[in-house]
Parts: structure tokens; sequence; C-alpha cells
């Protein structure tokens, strides 16, 4: 059962880890035009496993902000990962013990939380496993390629390839955008709170102005569109 659990997240996982594997090697580049050196850059790739983190952070260590702003910041932008774990717990098999459940806790990405989710009936810890043996080095690995790239291309091609991670933002946030106007106007409202620091209260570091923003934008979203219940039957 286990072994075959453990396949079958490693199946799932390949298109996970291809698509990470894009993604960090923007993060990689950045990293090492920021003035990390490569092996930092791989170290907090290994570590982390979340790319809004993982970016947001670098931009703070960039600006030299505080262990506060950097907790708090890294609260926010992955608090949605405690969901997901709270929701996967009641998804794993009940004999599962808190040593598989921790690990693959570590684990835990909103692509991989999809799969597991999506998953008929309990699910196994060894189904994570397989996929995180997959999604994680190719993060990392990604990671790596960038950073080494970083060293080695131009400078006018650096720029062009730092494009990416935004286009990737955009992506995530344009189609659920176009499904609802209640992500739309979160998505503007957030946009808009984001100019006004950027010029109106440059004092404020980039690292507590995502703070404020997110909070802000979610808090008008859920007062101006809330979600509304299904009456059971």
């Amino acid at each position: 059962m286990r072994s075959e659990s453990f396949r079958k997240g490693v199946k799932d996982g390949i298109p996970i880890g291809l698509g990470y594997f894009a993604v960090s090697f923007t993060f990689g580049m950045m990293a090492v035009a920021d003035g990390l050196s490569i092996w930092q850059a791989v170290l907090i790739s290994l570590t982390n496993v979340t790319s809004a983190g993982q970016f947001a952070g670098l931009e703070i260590m960039v600006m030299s902000g505080s262990y506060w702003e950097m907790a708090l910041t890294q609260l926010i932008i992955n608090l949605r990962y405690c969901l997901m774990s709270f929701s996967l717990a009641q998804k794993f098999r009940r004999d599962e013990s808190l040593v598989h459940r921790y690990i693959a806790a570590f684990g835990v990405t909103d692509e991989i939380f999809g799969i597991s989710a999506s998953q008929p009936g309990k699910v196994s810890a060894f189904y994570n496993y397989g996929a995180m043996c997959v999604a994680i080095p190719g993060w990392v690995l990604g990671t790596l390629a960038g950073a080494i790239s970083g060293n080695l291309l131009p400078d006018f091609m650096m720029s062009a390839l730092s494009v990416a991670i935004y286009g990737m933002f955009l992506a995530i946030i344009v189609p659920p955008a176009r499904k609802g106007i209640g992500v739309l106007s979160v998505v503007l409202i957030a946009a808009v709170l984001s100019t006004a620091f950027k010029y109106f209260l440059p004092f404020i570091t980039s690292g507590f102005s995502v703070i404020i923003c997110a909070v802000a934008a979610a808090a008008i979203g859920a007062l101006l569109f809330p979600v509304k219940e299904e009456s059971g039957t």
C-alpha cells in the first residue's frame, strides 16, 4: 500500500516539479543579482519551498529589513499553509503517525495540497512523500540553475528574464479575477494601496507595506463580498 501510494505521488508530482523548476529559476537569478551567493539561494529554497514567501523575503533582506518585518511578512503570506495542513490532517489515514504527518507538513504547497485533496478517500503520507521527492528537487535544482545562470548571463538578458516572475503572478491572479468580481476587487484594492505606499508613504518598508496591503485588501473584500454559506439539506 505504501509503495503504491509513493509511486502514484511521484507520478502526480512530475508536472509540479517541472513547473517549480521554471519558477525557482527566476528566484535563483534574482537572488544572485541582489548579492546572495549561489549556495545561499539554494539553501533558502531547500528550507522554505515557498515561491511568494521567498520572493518577499528576498526583498526584505536586500532592503535590510528587521526580523519582525520578515516574520510578519512570512506569517501573512504563508498563513494559508496552516489551513491546508488542517485539511490534510483530516484527509490522511487514521493510522498515520505524528512523525509522518510532520514530515508531510513540511512539503505542503498549493500544488501538492491540491493533488492530495483531490484523491478519493483517505490519503497515505507516502503519497505526499512521492510528490515531495519530485517537487522539492525541482524547486531546488531550478534555483541552482538560475543562480548559476545569473553569474554567467549578461546584464541585459538577466533584466529581461527577471520579468518572468511578474508573468507568473499575473497568471495566478488573472484567471480567478475574471471569474468573480470579489477577487478582482481585492486585487485592485491591493494594487491601489501598494501604489499609495510606494509614492505617498515611502518611509514604510516594503515588507510592512505588503502586510498592510494584504490584510486591508482581504478585510475589505470580506466585508464587501462575503462568501455565502451553502444551506444544509
